[in-house]
């Protein structure tokens, strides 16, 4: 999944094309599950291999398509732009892995609650990191989303490691995918192939000791296994041409809809448990994030009001 800290850069309107691109990716998303479940017989550090390998073919046909091929040629003779690239690649790896095994697992609630958790978690890695200091409603909503994974931890005996580990490894990439200077499709392309040796060989490798899936047993593993490149790459790919022509805020807004689709598929599609401690938690979620996107409009509207005020007379 992806959010506000994606793009590259603030946008003055929204684009009616960028709010249909950005709507497909997060329904896209938001559907998601079902495919997990799908594969959910399938070890998940298999599936996410094959959603690597199966994205670099369909990523390098977006940018040569898009006449930019030029700017992974120039990444890859940059060992800063590597290094970054390797790290963001480890970090989004552990996030779909604890993603995929989550949703075989029936545990799609805890998913949801750790996108949820996401933006509250990247205001406070910015004012730690950054210095980027919170205003008072934001550090109200933070305060609030530490106090219902404090009733989930309570409730289970233990930290919700599932919603905290998605949380920490999309927030950590968001924040790091920053300061690669790439556009998101070249980026999202030099994550996957680097990380495309290392999972062809695991591939390989199950595939010799007989306990792959690809081939072995039966067609219909070969399909689901082959979509996987299909699943991970479009919506990404749809998503970064949406969020260009989106404002920020607007982004942040539409970054719910995923997480609230696995909720609602989660309690009432795959049946999984939803008690007293849980519903506390949602509750006090929810209300974190209502005061975090009432804050965010808010400052929006007035830096849009000050941008007009400062602008020259024609």
């Amino acid at each position: 999944m992806a959010d506000a800290n994606s793009t590259s850069g603030p946008q003055t309107g929204d684009s009616p094309r960028g709010f249909a691109f950005a709507l497909t990716a997060y329904l896209l998303w938001g559907f998601l599950p079902f495919f997990m479940k799908a594969v959910a017989h399938i070890p998940a550090s298999e599936v996410v291999a094959h959603r690597i390998v199966w994205s670099v073919p369909l990523a390098g046909l977006v940018l040569v398509w898009l006449g930019r091929t030029g700017d992974i040629k120039a990444a890859l003779r940059s060992p800063r732009m590597l290094g970054m690239a390797t790290l963001t690649a480890v970090l989004i790896t552990i996030n779909w892995g604890i993603y995929v095994w989550a949703i075989g697992a029936g545990r799609a609630i805890e998913t949801a609650l750790g996108y949820y958790i996401n933006p509250l978690f990247s205001i406070f890695l910015g004012a730690v990191l950054l210095k980027e200091m919170p205003d008072r409603a934001q550090m109200v909503a933070i305060a609030l989303a530490a106090v219902a994974v404090g009733v989930l931890a309570f409730d289970a005996g233990g930290l919700p490691w599932v919603s905290i580990g998605l949380c920490l490894s999309w927030g950590f990439y968001a924040f790091f995918r920053k300061t690669l200077p790439i556009g998101p499709n070249q980026g999202f392309f030099l994550e996957v192939l680097l990380l495309s040796v290392p999972a062809l060989g695991y591939i390989v490798w199950l595939e010799a000791s007989g306990e792959g899936h690809f081939g072995d047993t039966g067609m219909a593993d070969v399909l689901w296994l082959l979509a996987c490149g299909i699943v991970t790459a479009i919506p990404l790919m749809i998503y970064a041409n949406g969020a260009k022509l989106l404002r920020l805020s607007t982004i942040a807004i539409m970054q719910y809809i995923a997480p609230t689709m696995i909720f609602i598929i989660a309690v009432f599609v795959f049946g999984e448990p939803f008690g007293t401690a849980k519903l506390i938690a949602f509750i006090l979620i929810w209300v974190a994030l209502v005061i975090y996107s009432g804050s965010m409009l808010r400052t929006a509207r007035a830096r849009r009001i000050a941008a007009t005020e400062l602008k020259p007379a024609e």
